[in-house]
């Protein structure tokens, strides 16, 4: 349709369409004093839609710990950013590309890594490591297959085209998500701290600069479409999912980092959930300025695109700045030369206004504060996920029998067939690649490296929305704690259904507690995240799934704790163990039950066996955290990645299987494991002598198998998610 034709007229069904409520609708008619038009609201849209405006969720985010003396900036920017010492920083965020992801595996999945990229050197800082959290429905489900190579081929694909490693993540199947995968993406960069960039506009009359790739249709409506449950229909939301080119991403981040350099850049922003709007809306009101934006100039590649399309278009590959003027010519040539578009397409403005011109026509004039400051922000009603009694009957079974159930399971075996798809080595400063827990990227020219996790388990949530937002962030501090890194600071994925039925909005609340009260505890503010509700198909929700990325800091490689386990080495368990089986693998694996609690999170426990392991690294020869599968599964997996048998002295199942936290399986020397108990005793730390790394069978209590034959059958268990 092009600008000369008549614009639709504004009904109750197009305003439902743009997910808009009438008292919404409302609002905006109070606001401007009269009716939008059709472009202002499209406008309105995309900035006041759940993905873009946190109307549901920014109550819960204000009460999250997000400060520290190692934190630069906190939320509300492109990314966090947090102080590494010498000078330098990381810059991290974790982001959903769910609905995309669900419609257009492959496209969804490239176009979310792009995203997450973007957001991290928007700000300045260089990627130098990736990672998903990727959950999907049931392996024999009519879809997952499909999802599954989608998914992971467009990670793959955009990753290793654009040359960052993919160093960690996670993959779990669960009939939960069999109407809606989750995608979560995840970036960190380098950057020196004393070049750091943010979004604010500021000085009035400065050039508003469009930069990177042309823009096209794809995408457009795409935010709103992230902020509405599945139905039926659901094929026919292909177009709105964006198209990605990481090649075109690679040339934009080198010309970005470039234009840097020269001085010319006041801010810049990245053209993400609902492009040219969000981008200009967002610099105009951190810096308290309006804009003023001529669509003519916009480099398009489609013909006779309206205004509306052009500012709700989610084409990839965009960047919005604003120049120094004075320093326009050597702008231009920075972008003339990666052969990207550099076009003035604006101005800031002295007053609070956003206005759209095309074709000499004003398609929009609006408040532009009121645009981002004054969207709907609801108390949506909530109610608290009740308490699960515990578990009455606790069952027996053969340990291999157990074990063998877990590791063939698609959950809990080898993830080699995805993460060998990704880069791992690119920019050759990966020390740690996924597979083995955290990864660790150096820090390039330095003796430093920093390490990398991401963790959730959402049977915990759903059954304790409280204790499983404490255990995420837990998990993730055990992780990095297990390579020897000290934890900095957490970015969020939250991952929930729909936010107006209560129960859902109960579970959202109570993860929010957990994870605050967790990331206070363990001195790991969140400084960046993500929220992505209405993950729902059919009135049927995803587990809750508040995924948390982490980030860790290794001062010199001699901190690290990298090796592996060998014939003769003691297994020595750290951590209080009572056998918890509430919602454990070994139930829903073996048994077929999710019954019973999630495991109590003690954070005190959490922080001071944290603390031991880091400060007697030098007695440690491998060291991991246990999470899903308890002590057998992750003894199983550090026999096997040292190639050597294992003797555990329990058959006991909860003592095998059990899922308690704060606990970490150490592998060491005799000498050194006496010397272990003795630290551990001055720590008031609970350590336990439970086996030894032997021979080259799996023993479990009396019952054993060949170790050949059990890492055959983990090496093969994902195969049925995937061919």
């Amino acid at each position: 349709m092009g600008d000369g034709m008549t614009e639709p007229e504004i009904t109750e069904d197009l305003i439902a369409a743009h997910g808009l409520n009438p008292d919404e609708y409302s609002e905006i008619i109070r606001i401007l004093n009269r009716e939008p038009n059709f472009t202002e609201l499209g406008i309105f849209s995309a900035m006041w839609n759940e993905h873009c405006s946190y109307k549901s969720s920014k109550k819960w985010l204000r009460t999250l710990p997000t400060e520290g003396p190692q934190v630069i900036c906190g939320p509300g920017e492109n990314a966090g950013i947090v102080d590494i010492g010498d000078g330098q920083c990381v810059v991290f965020k974790m982001e959903s590309h769910n609905h995309p992801s669900y419609i257009e595996p492959f496209q969804g999945a490239a176009t979310g890594m792009g995203g997450i990229l973007r957001d991290v050197f928007t700000m300045g800082a260089r990627p130098i490591a990736a990672m998903n959290s990727l959950s999907f429905g049931e392996v024999d489900h009519p879809k997952t297959r499909r999802l599954v190579s989608g998914v992971v081929d467009g990670i793959g694909s955009y990753g290793n085209c654009f040359g960052v490693p993919t160093v960690g993540g996670e993959v779990r199947f669960h009939s939960s998500y069999n109407g809606n995968c989750l995608v979560n993406a995840f970036a960190a960069g380098l950057a020196d701290t004393d070049k750091i960039f943010y979004s604010a506009a500021s000085g009035i009359g400065m050039p508003v600069v469009y930069l990177g790739a042309k823009t096209g249709r794809d995408g457009v409506g795409g935010a709103t479409m992230a902020s509405a449950e599945f139905d039926d229909t659901i094929e026919e939301k292909r177009p709105t999912v964006q198209v990605g080119d990481p090649f075109t991403e690679k040339r934009l981040m080198e010309a970005t980092l470039e234009l840097m350099a020269t001085g010319a850049v006041i801010s810049i922003q990245d053209m993400g959930a609902a492009g040219l709007t969000c981008s200009a809306v967002e610099m105009g009101d951190k810096g308290g300025l309006g804009v003023k934006l001529n669509l003519d100039a916009v480099p398009q590649r489609e013909e006779n695109m309206t205004a509306y399309e052009m500012m709700l278009s989610e084409s990839q590959e965009r960047m919005l700045m604003v120049l120094n003027p004075a320093l326009e010519a050597e702008a231009r040539a920075v972008f003339e030369k990666w052969d990207l578009d550099f076009a003035i397409v604006g101005e800031t403005l002295p007053e609070d206004r956003f206005v759209i011109m095309h074709q000499g026509v004003c398609k929009a004039d609006l408040p532009l504060a009121t645009l981002s400051g004054s969207a709907p922000e609801y108390d949506r009603p909530w109610v608290e996920t009740p308490p699960v009694s515990e578990m009455d009957d606790v069952p027996q079974i053969d340990p291999i029998d157990g074990l063998r159930a877990l590791i063939s399971s698609p959950n809990y075996a080898s993830k080699h067939w995805v993460y060998e798809q990704y880069d791992q080595k690119v920019m050759g400063d990966t020390i740690r690649a996924p597979g083995l827990g955290a990864g660790v990227v150096r820090v390039h020219g330095t003796e430093k490296a920093l390490a990398f996790t991401s963790d959730v388990t959402p049977r915990y949530v759903y059954a304790n929305p409280y204790e499983g937002g404490k255990q995420a962030v837990a998990e993730a501090y055990r992780n990095l704690t297990s390579v020897g890194a000290k934890p900095l600071a957490t970015t969020d994925n939250l991952n929930f259904g729909n936010p107006e039925k209560p129960e859902i909005m109960g579970q959202f609340v109570g993860a929010i507690k957990g994870i605050g009260e967790a990331v206070a505890a363990l001195d790991v503010p969140i400084v960046s995240g993500n929220v992505s509700l209405y993950n729902e198909t059919d009135g049927t929700g995803i587990f809750p799934t508040p995924t948390i990325g982490a980030v860790g800091l290794l001062e010199t490689l001699d901190h690290m704790i990298s090796g592996t386990a060998r014939d003769g080495h003691v297994a020595l368990l750290v951590g209080e163990t009572t056998g918890h089986l509430g919602r454990s693998a070994l139930l829903a694996e073996v048994f077929g039950r999710e019954d019973g609690d999630a495991p109590h999170v003690d954070l005190a426990a959490e922080k001071r066996n944290g603390d031991f392991i880091r400060d007697n690294h030098t007695l440690i020869k491998a060291c991991t955290d246990l999470s899903e599968g308890g002590l057998a599964v992750a003894a199983f997996e550090m026999a096997e990645a040292a190639g050597t048998g294992l003797h555990l002295d329990s058959d006991d199942t909860a003592t095998l299987f059990g899922e308690d936290q704060a606990r970490y399986l150490i592998a060491c020397n005799f000498d050194e494991a006496e010397a272990l108990m003795v630290a551990a005793g001055r720590a008031d730390v609970t350590i336990l002598s439970v086996g030894k790394f032997t021979g080259d069978n799996i023993r479990l209590g009396n019952s054993e198998a060949p170790l050949s034959e059990l890492t055959e059958i983990w090496r093969t268990g994902f195969d049925v998610a995937h061919r």
